[in-house]
């Protein structure tokens, strides 16, 4: 009887533990560690954080979905792994320690958000918000409603939001709560009060860290640069990308941007996305010896198969760079998931200002990619178990993905911008035009159409991730 361990229950975890409890809860021994008793729908966040759904729409108890499964879950934080031993040291959230053994392991942490990474950052020690977990994005809500109230008595307030250190990701999701807030102050009648500031560490506008997006519409090659600038111009949002966030006091905001030019931003209310790192698990063998150097990065990334160490301009023209089975090479029975794993680099070109600092948008790795790598994950286990041997692969240079950033969550007078990629990571070997991503699949789009598939995508996942009658028809 084989024992498979998953730490983190997020888009990929919660999709790989789908998948291993049905191939194998009956006959194996499958056990999820996670902090909390939830999962959390993180896209819709979005909407929590300016009071456009309620936070209790966005989670579902796990162990009733685990139950079904026949999976065994441990609520705790998980501190410690024992490569040789096979076992994952847990605090539990009951109190005290589990040793939790396995033959096969899953790290899908998800992101540690690096708050500390930029002083004065963040909602618990810092001066901004933050919409990358539940109750942030509650304290998010709060502080806008609070800001609304300023406004409402005639006061005009300068909003801020995008990234809070020169390596962050999730552009996106900032991208989606500055429109959100556009929206939202329109309906209120107070946008007039707002000052609207997009503050990103992008190399270009609509860069997302993922090289930007193109299209080709009437023989025009049309950027997410100028879908963007259409989109802020429209909105009246000011815009400010090739920057790197150095530190927050109240009311402030320091960077350095490509130049190595230092400067402030003043704001009332500022939404900035931290620094994501790896889990940061201590690893150890069988004497004892500390090995994390074996399975993780400096970030707490877990290394895997891919080519590190080379690069940018190589790496971008050598698609098996990227991983495909993501699964260590010093120890096989441990693999990782979302963005729990190390990529070999940056998507988006890296940069180095004047004074040293890097400001290179980190690649994303979250919602569909997750599950999708999520699922690569589960089904090579479920084969290793069954057959001994894997047979599932796909590298970020063969991924599709979509991103759907609303624009207000209304299905009568809303709007979303669709993007759709492919692939995540450009192949110009495939695909030997100048963006190495094939133009026929590529689209940007935006409209009401857009925000019904948003609400639609929601309910779906949410069905899908709970293991409801015919989940697996519903793609990852």
């Amino acid at each position: 009887m084989a024992k498979v361990v998953l730490i983190g229950a997020g888009f990929a975890g919660q999709t790989a533990a789908l998948y291993l409890g049905k191939a194998l809860g009956k006959d194996h021994d499958i056990t999820v560690i996670n902090k909390y008793d939830i999962f959390g729908y993180t896209p819709s966040w979005v909407w929590v954080g300016v009071g456009q759904m309620a936070p209790e729409k966005t989670v579902f108890k796990l162990k009733p979905v685990y139950d079904k499964f026949h999976i065994r879950f441990v609520q705790g934080t998980a501190k410690s792994v024992y490569v040789d031993d096979q076992y994952v040291l847990v605090d539990k959230a009951d109190g005290g320690e589990e040793q939790v053994p396995y033959d096969y392991l899953i790290i899908a942490t998800g992101a540690r958000l690096n708050f500390a990474g930029t002083p004065g950052l963040g909602p618990h020690d810092g001066y901004t918000t933050s919409i990358c977990s539940l109750p942030h994005a509650v304290d998010a809500r709060d502080k806008f409603f609070q800001l609304m109230e300023r406004m409402e008595k005639g006061e005009k307030v300068k909003i801020v939001v995008g990234t809070g250190h020169p390596g962050s990701t999730c552009q996106g999701a900032a991208f989606e709560y500055i429109t959100n807030i556009h929206k939202v102050l329109l309906k209120r009648g107070l946008r007039d009060k707002a000052d609207l500031m997009w503050l990103s560490n992008e190399p270009a506008l609509g860069d997302f860290g993922v090289r930007g997006v193109h299209i080709k519409r009437h023989g025009k090659l049309i950027g997410s640069d100028e879908f963007i600038r259409a989109i802020f111009d429209l909105y009246d949002i000011r815009w400010q990308v090739q920057t790197g966030v150095r530190k927050v006091e109240p009311g402030k905001i320091y960077w350095e941007n490509y130049e190595g030019v230092e400067g402030e931003t003043e704001f009332d209310y500022a939404m900035l996305i931290p620094q994501f790192l790896g889990p940061g698990f201590t690893y150890y063998d069988k004497d004892g010896n500390d090995v994390t150097s074996k399975l993780a990065n400096k970030g707490g990334f877990v290394l895997v198969d891919a080519i590190y160490g080379l690069p940018w301009d190589e790496m971008a023209h050598r698609p098996e760079a990227w991983p495909a089975v993501y699964q260590n090479p010093t120890y096989k029975n441990i693999f990782a998931a979302g963005i729990a794993f190390a990529p070999p680099g940056p998507i988006s070109r890296p940069f180095t200002n004047p004074n040293g600092l890097s400001i290179t948008a980190a690649p994303p790795r979250t919602g569909m990619i997750s599950g999708i790598i999520g699922r690569v994950v589960a089904l090579n286990i479920i084969d290793l178990i069954k057959r001994g041997r894997m047979t599932h692969s796909e590298r970020m240079t063969e991924m599709f993905a979509a991103c759907i950033a609303s624009m207000g969550d209304s299905l009568w007078d809303g709007s979303a911008a669709t993007i759709v990629i492919y692939p995540v990571v450009p192949d110009h070997r495939t695909y030997p035009n100048e963006e190495g991503r094939d133009l026929f699949v590529t689209d940007m789009e935006m409209g009401l159409a857009g925000a019904w598939m948003k609400r639609m995508i929601h309910s779906t996942f949410m069905h899908k991730l709970q293991g409801r009658i015919g989940w697996q028809l519903i793609p990852e």
